[in-house]
């Protein structure tokens, strides 16, 4: 069993496989202080996570007892089993069933498992959550379509706050100004810049802080005056959307099948079989043969006519430069600005921001996805929620201040470890959600929303733990 260092969590937690979310959740985790142990068959993906990852590394096979005797699967309160393997996540379910682990957390990209009508689910495979990422993204894109323009990323305080993603043109009223000038100017409207998206990196801004074309700024403010918040930004509320989706599989394929009966869509495909497969199974999709990696496709299948495009194609350079090319297409548009939107899908979190800054508006990644879902789970009881911000590594915390916590004892404008790394953005108070300020003081039992840098979420939750 892994040994826990001084300040580590209570939970041990094994997770099986290191491909993308396995990695992802052994380096979030181990980072928040849990005791991580991590079985994966493969050599190379072992000696990269040794000089970045804070676990006990088994090489060994996820079908062998041998290997679950060796990370003592009976000491561990959790399993997340996250293999490219149905087969195998489903076995290692019933193996920590047999010996008592308290949850079991598998990926199963098998839908039939999840219908109403399967001889076997995930009770009989005694699976706690399971975890299908292409299922995820897809209604991820739904939700994201069917929030206000595409612009809303989030929801927090239980509807009450909204967290407003905006691309910053040259012309727009949020360019070349500090948040201190923005602040002044709309001193009667409570709003919040919590993040930037620049270039590859992400900003948790201070006062001083200019926006500047080409950002990607993220502006929390309360629901009812998002109409408001839109306007300042100037940002275009469309309506009803026209959709395109370029690429047919998983994921394309079930974004179809939930906006179909909303929205007029449009899906274009490369390969001949699987389009006229998707002709059958998508009854009020129009289905194209072409590839969408060419402009010349994409406009001859009525690109200029939509309001949102999106990538999801298995290759991250693919949805990438498509994005950039729709947006270039969009604009040149006679009597357009540009407010067709694009949604990307890229599988490697390097590429994330850097496909935001570059042109598409919303970048989804279907391991952080499936990553955040899981770390909810296995969080639940420490934090109220955590989400992750599109477009850039930043997340949006609901925590609750323990009495005597650092962050109870001083004003916000005080307390000198958040600056550049966390920002405060909201407090729950009797008349209801309010943006907070430098002269705010959180009280002990205030419900707060944070935004902090990803790497920061152990030190977030250290102001407001007793100490």
């Amino acid at each position: 069993m892994a040994r826990k260092k001084r300040g580590q969590r209570s939970e041990n937690i094994l997770i099986l496989g290191l491909g993308g979310v396995g990695y992802y959740l052994a380096k979030r985790l181990s980072h928040e202080g849990y005791a991580i142990t991590v079985i994966e068959a493969d050599a190379e993906k072992l000696r990269r996570a040794d000089s970045e990852i804070d676990a006990r590394l088994i090489r060994g096979d996820a079908l062998s007892y041998a290997s679950y005797r060796e990370a003592a699967i009976e000491d561990m309160d959790y399993l997340i089993a996250v293999t490219d393997n149905d087969a195998v996540n489903v076995f290692a379910s019933q193996v920590a069933e047999k010996v008592g682990v308290r949850c079991k957390i598998a990926r199963v990209r098998t839908v039939e498992v999840m219908s109403d009508d399967a001889i076997l689910g995930p009770d009989d495979f005694h699976i706690d959550m399971v975890i299908r990422p292409g299922e995820l993204t897809a209604r991820e894109i739904a939700r994201l379509l069917q929030m206000r323009s595409g612009n809303v990323v989030i929801e927090v305080g239980e509807g009450q706050l909204q967290v407003m993603a905006v691309r910053v043109e040259e012309n727009s009223p949020l360019s070349h100004r500090t948040l201190k000038q923005l602040s002044k100017e709309y001193e009667s409207f409570n709003f919040r810049v919590v993040a930037i998206a620049r270039g590859i990196n992400t900003l948790i801004p201070g006062g001083d802080i200019e926006i500047l074309p080409f950002d990607h700024v993220y502006i929390l403010a309360p629901s009812d005056r998002m109409d408001e918040l839109m306007k300042m930004a100037n940002v275009t509320d469309e309506g009803p959307h026209r959709v395109m989706i370029v690429g047919g599989g998983l994921v394309g394929r079930r974004v179809a099948q939930l906006l179909e009966g909303t929205w007029p869509v449009t899906l274009v495909e490369r390969d001949e079989h699987r389009a006229e497969e998707l002709t059958w199974c998508l009854k009020r999709t129009t289905v194209l043969h072409g590839d969408g990696s060419h402009a010349d496709t994409l406009i001859q299948a009525g690109l200029l006519k939509m309001d949102t495009i999106i990538c999801a194609t298995s290759d991250n350079e693919t949805n990438i430069m498509t994005s950039v090319m729709a947006k270039h297409l969009f604009h040149d548009r006679k009597g357009n600005s540009g407010v067709g939107r694009t949604i990307a899908l890229v599988n490697r979190e390097e590429y994330q921001v850097l496909a935001s800054t570059i042109g598409a508006d919303i970048v989804l990644n279907h391991k952080v996805l499936a990553g955040n879902r899981i770390l909810k789970y296995v969080r639940r009881g420490h934090l109220l929620n955590v989400s992750h911000l599109h477009g850039c590594d930043a997340e949006v915390v609901e925590l609750v201040a323990e009495p005597h916590s650092s962050i109870t004892r001083r004003p916000l404008a005080e307390v000198g470890t958040m600056k550049d790394r966390i920002i405060l953005a909201g407090v729950m108070r009797e008349s209801g959600w309010k943006v907070a300020i430098g002269s705010t003081h959180i009280r002990a039992g205030d419900t707060v929303v944070a935004i902090c840098a990803s790497d920061r979420l152990p030190d977030l939750q250290r102001l407001f733990r007793h100490t």
